[in-house]
């Protein structure tokens, strides 16, 4: 029986105030999100989860209320600690580490989480979601390194270019029979 999940990627998000966790959207974020309702809203969604970061939930919210349904906050899907705190990180320092963690996928800073680590909690709530909402369709509300590693374990082509490659936001669709990957469809435009 097919299942489909559907990898939103969390708009575009300031890095400017609070944390990871609580970071909202930046205005063009509110806009995509929008977008993204547009987009999705006659698909046949089921259940929407996400991510319990702020910017992951508000890039579904709007289209989970179009729908009258509620977002199940699931924390595994949670953006990768990179370090401890939740502190924000910049680009800059972000990019090179992130880089450094796909080399070397046992790797962490202190109070972060390794790839390796990241993978096995993200993977294990997938495969929790497509035996539960088998012959669904799930929207997950999700984060670029997340949605990779995910993405990765199923089609080894998900890897840290694809990750340098995606946007803020984006969507794949992704379509199992059972737990075996079928097809990866990007459905994100703009």
């Amino acid at each position: 029986m097919k299942t489909f999940i559907f990898m939103v990627r969390h708009g575009e998000s300031p890095k400017t105030e609070g944390n990871e966790r609580t970071r909202e959207l930046t205005k063009k974020g509110r806009s995509d999100a929008h977008i993204i309702t547009e987009l999705l809203k006659d698909e046949g969604i089921d259940t929407f989860i996400s991510s319990p970061y702020r910017r992951s939930i508000l890039t579904i919210e709007e289209l989970a209320q179009s729908l009258g349904t509620e977002i199940l906050v699931d924390e595994d899907f949670r953006e990768m600690v990179f370090i401890s705190d939740d502190k924000i990180l910049s680009d800059k320092e972000l990019y090179p580490l992130v880089k450094k963690m796909f080399s070397d996928p046992d790797f962490s800073l202190p109070g972060g989480e390794s790839i390796t680590n990241c993978q096995n909690r993200s993977v294990t709530a997938l495969k929790k979601i497509l035996k539960k909402y088998t012959g669904q369709k799930v929207v997950i509300g999700t984060h670029g390194a997340v949605m990779t590693l995910m993405m990765g374990y199923f089609d080894r082509q998900y890897d840290l270019e694809f990750l340098l490659k995606t946007s803020k936001p984006d969507i794949y669709r992704m379509e199992f029979n059972g737990q075996e990957l079928v097809e990866v469809k990007r459905l994100w435009k703009c």
